[in-house]
């Protein structure tokens, strides 16, 4: 017979493991039992009923589209403030078979960071931004939460003389862009800004902690441009910083076609990509109107961008020898330093702005927008030039963006990183379209004109497969159900656009760190057990 002493503990133990059914551990109470106890995570936890969650989870939204009353929200936000946090929320988020989103700067333009149809909690690395320069050795550890202005500024202040090769748009996150490969006007130079990443810090499937020496090339090949969501969580990036001339040069040259545009725009195809490796001309093309007597109609205006690393003087003699269809002249140079010339490619900001503007992180105007990406690997010609601008004039809304490739892009094997787009592009597209008015038909309209054009251009650009840029994500190209039997084949329809031949290899690293396919989204690198349940 029991004693009332044990008939009491047994009671209780009985009431505890009733509870423990009935009311089974919420997520995040899992947050807080991993949380190091010398870096509290519950600061970090914002829930629906938090007032600072709709706040926290607007401030990095870049797409319009994707911050409406019925978008899904995430049932949780993390905004994390140690590498534990990051921890936790693995090890919690796969113990509860939650889906988990990571932002670091949201300018991903299908929202895939932090959007979901399905529910799921969203890991912010906002507040993991710190930067560390080191002068002498020319590199720096940036966290993946920084900006890339933030990072461009910071190394202004150490150097004059060196820099680094990334996008155009300042308040990008570090760590979206470098993971994806990262595409600047320096890229004939010194390639892509993942092209001079050195060593990285993140957090696996497991939740450990590690870097290039513990994780292994194959991984740390994988995250170069394999995009990194797909394999960790990275915490921060080594870089290599670059050399830059104390003054560099910069003009913006605007024709229409009334001004000779298509015959330049048809010379411009030819040099691009074979001009001096300091030098980089973005052409972009945009219907415009014009005025003719009292009626206004429409016309087609190429506008030539470049930075030149280098003074105008040099510029003008490289530029009267192999591209004097443009008519350069003394007047249209502009010089000053690499860190003023980041400020003016920005195109947020007028000529003469300081510096410090970089620090600012959130766009001066957000827009709903839609943007896809191709590949061109022979001219197109005259016939197919004024082809495009009668097609571009008819949508009237869509503009093209094309960066020329060339030099540094061109000596880099396809398989040095996963990002594959090197030799034999002569320049990349991006299809570019903003607009303000609000609702669903609106968002048709403007996503059907970016198609229809997309679709004319197929004649021109790259096929079998058609490529196309991880940064430029574009859910066009197949959305992965993660169905076991079907994940491998709908991964593969847009893995080899975006990388070829070096999908496969992916596919493979990713099967062995993260079998349980943890880390995943819409486009993310599939697991090689769905390829065997295919077979």
């Amino acid at each position: 017979m029991l004693r009332p002493a044990t008939l009491s503990l047994l009671s209780i133990l009985i009431l505890y493991i009733s509870w423990r059914v009935t009311f089974p551990e919420t997520f995040q109470q899992c947050l807080i039992k991993h949380s190091d106890l010398t870096h509290p995570i519950s600061e970090a936890i914002y829930t629906p009923q938090n007032p600072s969650h709709s706040s926290v989870l607007q401030s990095y939204i870049r797409n319009l589209r994707f911050n409406t009353s019925s978008t899904r929200k995430p049932d949780l936000i993390l905004a994390a403030l140690h590498h534990s946090h990051v921890q936790a929320a693995i090890l919690c988020g796969k113990k509860h078979a939650l889906l988990m989103k990571i932002r670091s700067g949201g300018h991903d333009y299908e929202g895939t960071s932090y959007v979901s149809s399905v529910p799921f909690f969203l890991l912010d690395m906002f507040n993991l931004r710190s930067i560390d320069i080191d002068i002498k050795s020319e590199s720096a550890w940036v966290e993946s939460g920084a900006t890339l202005g933030e990072l461009l500024y910071g190394i202004s202040e150490k150097s004059k003389t060196l820099g680094f090769p990334v996008g155009v748009c300042p308040t990008v996150g570090v760590g979206g862009h470098l993971t994806a490969g990262g595409y600047g006007n320096m890229m004939r130079k010194y390639g892509l800004s993942v092209d001079n990443v050195i060593d990285a810090k993140f957090v696996d499937a497991k939740g450990r902690v590690l870097d290039r020496k513990s994780m292994g090339e194959d991984l740390f090949w994988a995250i170069k441009g394999g995009g990194a969501a797909s394999f960790a969580v990275v915490l921060a990036y080594k870089i290599k910083l670059v050399h830059v001339p104390e003054i560099v040069t910069v003009f913006q040259v605007e024709r229409t076609l009334e001004q000779n545009a298509t015959e330049i725009v048809y010379a411009w195809q030819h040099v691009s990509h074979k001009l001096h490796e300091d030098l980089f001309i973005r052409l972009v093309l945009d219907v415009i109107n014009r005025s003719q007597t009292s009626e206004k109609t429409k016309t087609l205006r190429a506008s030539f961008v470049s930075l030149f690393l280098g003074d105008s003087e040099r510029l003008l003699s490289i530029m009267n020898q192999n591209f004097p269809e443009l008519g350069l002249t003394q007047s249209d140079c502009i010089e000053m330093s690499w860190i003023q010339s980041v400020v003016y490619w920005s195109t947020y900001f007028p000529l003469g702005t300081p510096a410090e503007v970089l620090l600012h992180r959130k766009p001066p105007k957000l827009t709903s927008l839609k943007r896809k990406s191709d590949y061109v690997k022979e001219p197109i010609s005259k016939d197919g030039l004024e082809g495009i601008w009668k097609k571009m004039i008819e949508l009237e809304k869509p503009y093209l963006i094309f960066n020329p490739y060339g030099g540094k892009m061109a000596e880099i094997p396809a398989t040095e990183i996963p990002f594959p787009h090197r030799a034999g592009n002569l320049w990349k597209i991006q299809y570019v379209t903003n607009w303000n008015e609000e609702g669903i038909d609106a968002a048709n309209h403007y996503l059907d004109l970016t198609r229809k054009l997309y679709n004319y251009m197929t004649p021109f650009v790259s096929k079998n497969p058609r490529q196309a840029f991880l940064n430029y994500r574009d859910l066009d190209l197949g959305i992965n159900s993660h169905n076991e039997k079907t994940g491998y084949m709908e991964g593969r329809g847009y893995g080899i656009k975006y990388f070829r031949d070096n999908f496969d290899r992916l596919v493979q690293i990713k099967t062995k760190v993260d079998p349980g396919n943890f880390f995943r989204n819409e486009q993310s690198i599939p697991v090689l057990h769905q390829l065997n349940q295919v077979e």
